[in-house]
């Protein structure tokens, strides 16, 4: 009997897939195991794989056709069997039942309005002769000024053809722009232009998430700066005794980690009759992508060393570039933290990624005159900013998750201890 292939939920919060791509076709051979196609989700491009065996009767949704979860993408059976039946009943969606329209009120008997005396026509406003930005006239008529100003063509650039170079109608009309100018590497536009971007499921996931996050959790924020001069000299100490390269983030990401372990209300969720409070650190570590952003994470992360938080998200920003991470690897975070400080961002803020509680912002590390022991002196500072939930998160408790985590990162050898 021919077995239906709906479209799986591979997120828990995919509401519809894409078909990326078709691995067989109709007619080939299908072995429990073999990969069917590849599914764009909100989160992933992931491969799916069949649980059948059998011929590949049909194919429901074409590459790049986006369909709602459960809906059928393919009928796998027996050579010759007849699907017909299955593929009809898929069509054969029940229309919803319309409400009768309510019978209307008939309308009250107008009385008729007096009848206006007609206004004068006024005389159309003469269109102002346009100037040169050397203070030269541009010669053209009436007509083919207004003519030029619907069509947004730049009269400069336009070369009249009337009495003393006079721009008129005609000269508009077959005026052909140079549709770009190649200056210093850059292709400049001479004339007005746009294009169109198809809104990708990741795309389309992004935007009605955060706008939930943003207009259902009210946001507040928390700002810090911290000295890296510490930082900068324990970074250095060891990947020079331990021969293992780390990053500044990836020390940041353990100081978070131990700074949630001692402030577990900000490690939270919220439900409408209870706050879940987490033990468990996992981090969701934002990357952007083509599409937009993914947030794999880091599970119990406090537990964790450098080198093994440095591996894992290297692992995950390489995989996620490359659509290969799985539902697993980006569902369950319970803080995030959004890193912009290599493209050079001092200081931003970033919009809650639900149901986390928080999110933490990191800017990038900036060489400026700071205060120590009353003297002016040169050093490294990094701004930090706390996006807080405040149904869970109350101000107090979130200064105090950043006094602990101040104190891990200019003292970085405490983390260790």
């Amino acid at each position: 009997m021919a077995e239906v292939i709906n479209m799986p939920r591979l997120s828990d919060t995919m509401e519809e897939g894409t078909l990326a791509k078709w691995f067989k076709k109709v007619g080939d051979s299908v072995n429990e195991g073999d990969i069917l196609a590849e599914i764009e989700t909100d989160k992933a491009t992931m491969e799916f794989e069949s649980f059948h065996e059998g011929e590949l009767l049909h194919i429901g949704i074409k590459e790049g056709e986006t369909a709602p979860v459960d809906s059928i993408i393919a009928i796998i059976g027996k050579k010759g069997e007849d699907i017909s039946s299955l593929i009809d009943a898929s069509k054969s969606e029940p229309e919803p039942v319309k409400e009768p329209e309510p019978v209307k009120e008939p309308e009250p008997v107008k009385e008729p309005e007096p009848v206006k005396e007609p206004e004068p026509v006024k005389e159309p406003e003469p269109v102002k002769e346009p100037e040169k930005s050397l203070g030269e006239k541009v010669l053209i008529s009436p007509l083919a000024n207004k003519l030029a100003h619907e069509k947004g063509i730049d009269i400069n650039q336009v070369k009249g053809t009337g009495d003393n170079g006079r721009i008129v109608k005609r000269d508009i009309e077959n005026y052909k722009p140079a549709s770009f100018v190649n200056t210093n590497n850059m292709i400049l536009p001479t004339e007005e232009s746009s294009y169109d971007l198809s809104n990708s499921t990741m795309r389309k996931s992004i935007a009605k998430r955060l706008s939930e996050s943003k207009f259902t959790a009210p946001h507040y924020y928390l700002t810090v700066e911290f000295e890296m001069d510490n930082m900068i000299s324990f970074r250095q100490q060891y990947i020079n005794t331990q021969n293992k390269k780390i990053s500044y983030n990836d020390i940041i990401v353990k100081a978070v980690a131990l700074s949630l372990v001692k402030n577990p209300k900000v490690n939270s969720r919220w439900y409408d009759d209870k706050i879940q409070v987490n033990e468990h650190i996992h981090l969701g570590i934002a990357v952007a992508v083509e599409d937009g952003l993914i947030v794999p994470v880091v599970k119990f992360a406090s537990s964790k060393n450098f080198s093994q938080i440095n591996d894992e998200i290297k692992d995950f920003a390489e995989r996620a570039k490359n659509k290969k991470l799985t539902p697993a690897e980006i569902e369950g975070s319970t803080f995030t933290i959004s890193n912009l400080g290599m493209f050079g961002i001092e200081s931003f803020t970033s919009i809650i990624n639900q149901p986390n509680s928080a999110i933490l912002s990191v800017g990038s590390i900036i060489q400026k005159p700071i205060v120590k022991d009353g003297e002016i002196v040169v050093g490294n500072t990094m701004k930090l900013t706390l996006a807080c939930d405040h149904r869970t998160v109350d101000g107090a408790t979130g200064s105090s998750f950043l006094q602990t985590l101040k104190e891990y990162i200019e003292n970085p050898v405490s983390i260790l201890i």
